[in-house]
């Protein structure tokens, strides 16, 4: 009996799989017959009918995560894209790998096809790239430009219960937007952006890595100023909820004054390395309308610094009786012109209200040529002035470029630069002369006793 039980199971056994192998050989045949013969939308139609069907039995959900929406980036995807990279477990079989010349880091992504499992609030959800290739399209419209170059489309599918989709909407992929965004600001390197002045399509503005080594420990600043500077821009990047509260942009603006030569530049480097920031440097005197200044600070991003160099030598821009006048010796003005009242309306309204983190600079060498209307605070509202060389500053130089903090000689080298209107750049010049330091020092001395000199003689 017993065997007979066992030949029996067996061959009820065989028959099922027989059945099964025959149901599944026909569907292969009617998939390849599908593909074949059908159109692609019947054939799409079928198939999400299909899975729609086997879909009610099954416990999971599925979202789409497309890496664009129409022409428009699709935050969730980039966001997903940078998470999932630092969740990527040691049992993973294959990955991509990718380091940008002069990047710091190398960036870890998932590879197409490869399921990662993330686990958030005791919940399994399985990540799975998707790509399809699709055919290249030609687009009549100039904006859908980068559009016409994509040829494959790429998506992410994640998995999960579905009785924690109102989970994962609410709480999960808020945290993977939260996550992504601090990542990418402890592995990314500042960059630093220019206009290409003739480019009327797509973003016009370009970008390099920032590769500018200063920071506030090398600065050849007073002390005192670099307390407050650092101290300004700690408050300002923590103050998200108060200006929010308060009603105001998240901006601030800084106004950097002085003689040429006094660390401008370099102190902008500083705070965009200090803060790791981006740079958007912005010349006025290139820009051909109130509309044209309006798109290019409208393509700037968040948690940036846009600079403006030597305000006072832009045409017409420091005084708004200029452009009172000129307004009233032409019937019509011409369009290619930067007003002061456009560049103003700007920063004060759309520009300023369609970004969070933005710091503005303006550095000039004559503060007094300035329109009262740009100092006032709201627009400038730290003013630095970036003074000639003071002991301090020499002595910093001196750990810099010669690395020593003390010497013989800084006693009559400091008494001269105090005597003396002598710029941080002129005096980092002397001490790139030789590498012998009392050389060097000797040279300086000679250098800022000729300047002394020279200085009695303009005087007299």
């Amino acid at each position: 009996m017993d065997t007979s039980s066992t030949e029996a199971k067996l061959a009820n056994a065989k028959s099922v799989l027989t059945t099964v192998a025959s149901v599944a050989g026909t569907l292969m045949l009617a998939r390849s017959v599908a593909l074949d013969f059908l159109p692609r939308q019947f054939q799409e139609y079928v198939f999400f009918n299909i899975y729609r069907f086997f879909s009610r039995f099954s416990t999971q959900l599925t979202i789409v995560v497309d890496e664009y929406d129409g022409f428009v980036k699709n935050e969730i995807y980039d966001a997903a894209n940078v998470y999932l990279g630092s969740t990527i477990s040691p049992s993973t079989q294959r990955l991509k790998v990718t380091k940008p010349e002069k990047e710091n880091d190398f960036t870890v992504k998932m590879e197409q096809g490869v399921e990662i499992v993330d686990v958030y609030q005791g919940v399994k959800f399985k990540w799975v790239l998707v790509c399809r290739q699709v055919e290249r399209r030609n687009f009549h419209n100039r904006r859908d430009f980068n559009a016409s170059l994509i040829s494959e489309t790429r998506s992410f599918r994640v998995s999960f219960p579905k009785k924690h989709k109102n989970m994962v909407l609410q709480s999960y992929f808020p945290h993977i937007v939260k996550e992504a965004k601090s990542i990418k600001r402890e592995k990314r390197t500042p960059k630093i952006f220019t206009v290409d002045y003739n480019n009327r399509y797509g973003n016009p503005w370009g970008a390099m890595n920032l590769d500018h080594p200063s920071n506030f420990d090398t600065l050849a600043l007073d002390m005192k100023v670099k307390d407050t500077i650092l101290k300004d821009l700690e408050m300002f990047v923590k103050r998200k909820d108060y200006y929010v509260k308060v009603g105001k942009a998240w901006k601030r603006g800084y106004l950097l004054y002085g003689p040429p030569g006094t660390g401008k530049s370099s102190l902008i480097a500083a705070m965009a390395n200090y803060l790791n920031f981006d740079i958007y440097e912005l010349e006025l005197t290139e820009v051909r309308s109130n509309s044209h200044l309006k798109r290019l600070l409208l393509a700037t991003a968040n948690r940036s610094i846009l600079v403006v160099e030597d305000i006072d030598c832009t045409i017409e821009f420091h005084d708004r009786f200029a452009e009172s006048r000129n307004a009233q010796t032409r019937r019509n003005p011409p369009e290619n012109q930067v007003t002061l009242s456009g560049f103003l309306n700007f920063l004060d309204g759309l520009w300023s209200s369609c970004g969070d983190e933005r710091i503005i600079v303006f550095t000039t060498n004559h503060k007094d040529k300035l329109d009262p209307a740009l100092l006032r605070p709201g627009r400038m509202d730290v003013h630095i002035h970036m003074s000639y060389c003071t002991p301090h500053g020499f002595k910093v130089l001196a750990a810099n470029y010669l690395g020593i903090k003390d010497h013989r000689l800084f006693g009559e080298v400091e008494d001269l630069i105090r005597a003396t209107e002598v710029t941080p750049a002129e005096v980092a010049e002397q001490l790139l002369r030789s590498d012998e330091i009392v050389t060097v020092l000797n040279e300086l001395i000679e250098f800022l006793i000729l300047k002394k000199k020279k200085k009695r003689g303009d005087q007299g």
